[in-house]
């Protein structure tokens, strides 16, 4: 959690606690009974009473402590049971499903496209004034809203790998739920419980403001409503009568909004990214980027890429490449070689402490690192697109993956629906899935659903970032001959990203072989792969089984790749390459042909 967003909760939670104290030690502030005359009608502050007292001669000291009994009591218990009740409604639906997630959704639904505020007041006038009728009504209004959040969050859980082997070993339902399900809502749960909290004192306290509150109890809405009754704003009585409650509400629900903020920061981190954060420099060359080649797509020259932290992580450095136009480019490697540093950098996706610290990112004649953030939104998923890593759990559990590709479809097109509908069928979606739920379908069609919206206008270059994590050999043979088909049918060029040297290189035209932030090898993917040049792209071809020929077993490469926070002088492969020489410590690599290819060495 961010440093800001600590000091934001203290706060919240030094207001909560203040309204907390007074309620708790009110009888022991003061001094005489709520709704008892213990004075002359509007006297003014004194030290008998310290906010003078109302039209009956009533303390608006002591109203003002006790009301904060009500006002706190009200918010905290509608808050734990509305959330308990959205929560039992989410898990229910969420983990159920079929016919019972379809009943209770439409509920919620029901529930959330009424007025709120009126539906609260109507229920209070037909069931009476009571404030545990209040309290009641307002958590009946307010479980919908949480239903609907953790119901989304419980579709994602479920399809965790934990959670299916659990299942797959016979754990009972409660113990599924309550040892896997629930700990993960409960960052999510915290924040809707907050924000229940904030809403039910606002409410009550306007129930209360309106006349229609429990006669019976002393409220901060309640004393509004009897000055409001009493003309006071046309007194100075209004100063002492009107401006504590006032205040003392604002206290509340301003602490609960704190809270509430740093409670949603916990339970999704990527909102700090919203908040205030020290800007990153641009480093830009001093001359525009000349633009890229006769049958060249994307170049990359010379581009270095830093990430800003203590010590410093030299991630990726001096990588040349480029694509060429409808050839597929593999960018291959070991994890944590650089490759989806180097693809999020071209992407303009680098979010800090990344930095790109020099070089040249060419698309045809676009120069994209002069364009800034503003220029390069405008450019993704028309003239390129992203298939990010993991992209199979980026997919909205509870939107239809039709509507996700629509929205993805109407950058371009006016009739989303149906584009979506053309995308889908094309990269192999069966018609009657089209309105599936990503939770419904299979791995590999997720794959092809976050495919088709990258897809979705026609892009000129497609990158795909590790497109066959995660999935069996067959089902990743598949989407990549997706891709394949997809290259010529779209005359688009594809950089897709991998570890496994032997699977892409069986569609890929050219390939880029990457180690601990440089690449070491490039060139014609055939000619690669017969007579491999650097040391490591051997390596890697032994570490993966073979698709044809005699069987025999992978050979891991030896050692680790290096820390890019300590990298010394000489060849980053050396401490792990069988080949290696004493000038190899000393020495940076330099390029040189090998027949149709570069390779460093």
């Amino acid at each position: 959690m961010a440093r800001s967003t600590k000091v934001v909760a203290s706060i919240g939670g030094v207001f909560i606690a203040l309204v907390l104290l007074a309620a708790v030690f009110a009888p022991m502030l003061a001094e005489h009974p709520p709704t008892e005359t213990t004075g002359l009608p509007f006297e003014e502050p004194s030290a008998n009473h310290p906010l003078g007292t109302d039209d009956l001669g009533r303390d608006l000291w002591s109203q003002l402590l006790f009301g904060a009994r009500v006002s706190l009591s009200v918010g905290l218990i509608a808050a734990v049971i509305a959330t308990a009740l959205g929560t039992g409604v989410a898990l229910v639906a969420g983990y159920r499903g079929g016919t019972i997630d379809a009943v209770l959704m439409r509920i919620v639904d029901l529930v959330l496209s009424m007025p709120f505020l009126v539906l609260v007041l109507v229920l209070v006038t037909y069931f009476g004034r009571g404030l545990s009728v209040t309290i009641a009504l307002i958590a009946g209004v307010l479980w919908a809203r949480p239903a609907r959040l953790l119901r989304g969050q419980v579709l994602k859980v479920k399809e965790f790998e934990h959670v299916v082997a659990a299942e797959a070993m016979g754990a009972s339902l409660w113990r599924i739920l309550g040892r896997h399900v629930l700990p993960r809502l409960t960052p999510l749960l915290s924040s809707q419980f907050v924000r229940a909290a904030a809403v039910a004192v606002i409410v009550q306290s306007g129930i209360a403001f309106l006349g229609l509150g429990d006669p019976g109890s002393v409220s901060w809405g309640a004393t509004l409503f009897f000055a409001n009754n009493s003309s006071v704003i046309l007194t100075d009585a209004w100063k002492w009568w009107i401006l504590p409650p006032g205040f003392a509400l604002t206290i509340l629900i301003v602490g609960f909004a704190f809270v509430g903020y740093a409670a949603e920061e916990w339970a999704d981190p990527r909102l700090t990214g919203y908040g205030y954060r020290r800007g990153m420099r641009r480093t830009l060359p001093p001359h525009p980027a000349a633009p890229a080649g006769e049958g060249e797509s994307l170049v990359v020259r010379d581009l270095s890429v830093h990430y800003e932290t203590e010590p410093p992580v030299l991630a990726v450095t001096s990588v040349h490449l480029r694509t060429r136009k409808s050839r597929i480019l593999g960018i291959v490697g070991e994890s944590g070689s650089g490759k989806s540093t180097m693809a999020m950098a071209v992407a303009g996706l680098l979010g800090p402490p990344g930095r790109i610290v020099e070089g040249e990112v060419v698309l045809g004649d676009t120069d994209l690192r002069r364009l800034g953030r503003v220029g390069l939104t405008k450019l993704r998923g028309r003239r390129f697109a992203v298939v990010p890593q993991a992209a199979m759990s980026l997919l909205d559990p509870i939107v239809t993956i039709r509507r996700q590709v629509a929205e993805s479809a109407l950058m371009t097109h006016a009739d989303g629906k149906k584009r979506a509908s053309e995308l889908l069928s094309r990269v192999g979606i069966p018609v009657d899935r089209h309105d599936a739920y990503p939770h419904e379908l299979s791995g590999g069609m997720r794959q092809r659903v976050v495919i088709a919206m990258a897809i979705a206008n026609q892009p000129e270059l497609l990158i795909a970032d590790e497109p066959t994590t995660g999935l069996d050999v067959v089902t990743q043979r598949e989407l990549l001959d997706l891709l394949d088909r997809l290259r010529t049918e779209l005359d688009m060029d594809i950089l897709i990203i991998s570890h496994d040297l032997r699977m892409v290189g069986g569609i890929a035209d050219d390939l880029a072989i990457m180690y601990a932030g440089r690449i070491v090898e490039m060139g014609d993917a055939a000619e690669i792969l017969r007579s491999p040049g650097h040391p490591y792209t051997e390596l890697l071809l032994n570490a993966f089984p073979p698709v044809l020929g005699p069987r025999r077993p992978p050979v891991p490469i030896p050692g680790d790749p290096p820390d890019l926070s300590q990298v010394e002088s000489g060849c980053r492969f050396a401490p792990r390459c069988p080949k290696m020489v004493d000038v190899c410590e000393e020495t940076v690599p330099e390029q040189f042909p090998v027949a149709c290819h570069l390779v460093v060495t």
